[in-house]
């Protein structure tokens, strides 16, 4: 089944949400403290979920696989990952991102202050917008550092693996690994602001 017949007529206006946000994010504001320019988002990739995927949560939750109750109760038909380089940037950009008059804030989740009990660490905005062309739409907006995104990506690559040998101590090598990835973040968050001190 395509996107678009799982989703009708919604889809077009899921592209257009899609598409909405992540020319918003490509807007924001340059990096603190930055001399040279640099923007607060490296890198920005999106998605609208696949019927498969939405059929599965839908499922999940009790609620008829179809595209109209993804519209009706699910709010990450539409997803944005945002990367930043730091963790401060990412609370600059879901602040930036929260203020902006065509967005209302709906959730958030702060796995950054409150990790998962496997080490991901990501802060998850569910927001609506409220006009232009992707009005009426929910959307799921991930932010996160590089060093964070480099390991949720192999954590979710690892863990769709059919055979696990092990699977504990793959487990707990992953919270160790997440665990020194912040402390690695936090270390370049000082360097930085000693860097800044500097000027």
């Amino acid at each position: 089944m395509t996107p678009q017949e799982f989703y009708g007529a919604a889809y077009a206006q899921l592209c257009a949400a899609e598409q909405q946000l992540t020319e918003l994010i490509g807007c924001c504001p340059i990096a603190r403290d930055s001399g040279a320019g640099e923007s607060a988002v490296l890198y920005c990739s999106s998605r609208i979920k696949t019927p498969e995927s939405m059929m599965g949560k839908l499922k999940k939750n009790g609620l008829p696989p179809t595209g109209r109750a993804a519209m009706e109760y699910m709010h990450d038909a539409v997803g944005v990952r945002a990367v930043c380089a730091f963790t401060d940037d990412v609370y600059r950009v879901a602040a930036w991102l929260v203020a902006q008059p065509d967005l209302r804030k709906e959730t958030v989740k702060d796995y950054i202050a409150s990790p998962k009990p496997n080490g991901y660490r990501s802060y998850h905005l569910i927001v609506s917008l409220t006009a232009g062309p992707g009005a009426g739409v929910c959307a799921e907006i991930q932010l996160r550092t590089i060093a964070a995104d480099f390991w949720a990506a192999l954590e979710h690559q690892m863990k769709y693996k059919h055979t696990v040998h092990h699977e504990q101590l793959i487990r707990d090598e992953l919270k160790r690994c997440a665990d020194e990835i912040a402390s690695v973040d936090l270390s370049m968050q000082t360097i930085r602001e000693l860097l800044a001190q500097e000027f």
